[in-house]
């Protein structure tokens, strides 16, 4: 099935249940965030319930519009018996989290988020930051980071471990067809997308954006090396039959390796882009950071928020990790730091 012959509104933020297949639906629901308004949950016919992947952030405007976008196609919310997270952050995970009582739903996500899950504090968004951010020379951000207090929608969210770890390859039954589970790391070392082969979809979570590329090792717990494995991820699904490309942000595109292969074009290009500010008289990812600009507003790192400042630099570390494999730049590392220049 083809995106352009699915019949969506203009506006992918527009609130209701919009049909992407039969028995499936997309609902875009709000976020309580400044630039990123809207998150896509997606509502599918289980065996016995309603199953839901991605179900939003916890909180009284996010339940309400579940309910009326069920409402519209005449369900109940307690119809739902099965939540699948692809990741573990707020705006995919914490509704189905707090809805597990209440509802009686089992949730369900990747097993490699246990790590950013398990280390979760309540305290801090990012305890293992800091240090990693000093390695890479940016020490006065690592300590705004270690000062910066979480905020309250995200202090406040319930938060905890799933009823159940996905192992990659595990399949989930529907009342048409099953989902295949595809272990993606990259934006988070556990993140999972979700396979409806019968339909020729998608499940996309922040993996495959289409109109933005994700954040890498934005997560509790990263791992050491996420670009690695997120260009991995992104040429096992150009391994797979296309599909159509149901993201978590976004409208739906007709085909996932069109945009897959945009988004390496997008890493090939920063590659070169890094390369050339080392060969430029940059040693790390703080001095390359600041030298790039930012967004499609090409902002300088200072006028980024302190979050996404932290994202950058971090980004900037993985894309040296990857030019270091290659071979073209060498590294000088010590405990505290980590310096490289062009090979």
């Amino acid at each position: 099935m083809a995106a352009d012959s699915i019949e969506q509104p203009e506006d992918w933020t527009t609130p209701g249940a919009h049909a992407v297949a039969p028995g499936v639906h997309r609902i875009p629901l709000p976020l309580p965030l400044a630039g990123l308004s809207t998150v896509n949950a997606y509502l599918l016919e289980g065996p016995d319930g309603l199953v839901l992947i991605d179900p939003g952030w916890a909180g009284p405007a996010n339940e309400q519009a579940v309910v009326s976008a069920l409402a519209g196609l005449g369900h109940r919310l307690d119809e739902v018996r099965t939540c699948l997270a692809t990741h573990h952050h707020w705006d995919h995970y914490t509704q189905a989290f707090a809805w597990r009582e209440p509802l009686g739903a089992e949730l369900f996500i990747g097993k490699d988020e246990r790590y950013s899950i398990e280390s979760f504090g309540g305290t801090s968004r990012f305890p293992k930051h800091p240090a990693l951010l000093a390695r890479c020379g940016a020490e006065e951000l690592a300590k705004r980071v270690r000062e910066d207090d979480m905020p309250e929608h995200e202090a406040r969210t319930p938060y905890g471990p799933p009823d159940g770890w996905l192992e990659d390859g595990d399949r989930i039954p529907l009342g048409r067809g099953e989902l295949e589970v595809v272990a993606t790391p990259g934006h988070t070392r556990g993140h999972v997308v979700y396979v409806h082969t019968d339909a020729g979809l998608l499940f996309a979570g922040d993996h495959v954006l289409p109109t933005i590329t994700p954040s890498l090792g934005f997560e509790i717990a990263p791992e050491a090396t996420p670009l690695r494995s997120f260009i991995s991820s992104l040429k096992l699904l150009l391994r797979r039959p296309d599909t159509v490309l149901l993201p978590a942000h976004g409208p739906v595109r007709s085909s996932t390796h069109e945009r897959v292969r945009e988004i390496l074009d997008h890493h090939r290009e920063r590659l070169d882009e890094v390369n050339d500010l080392l060969a430029a008289g940059a040693t790390n990812a703080y001095e390359v950071a600041r030298r790039l600009p930012w967004t499609r507003h090409r902002r300088q790192l200072d006028h980024l928020q302190l979050d996404h400042q932290l994202s950058a630099v971090m980004e900037i570390e993985a894309h040296l990790d990857v030019l270091a494999l290659l071979g073209r730049v060498t590294v000088d590392e010590t405990h505290a730091a980590r310096r490289y220049r062009a090979a």
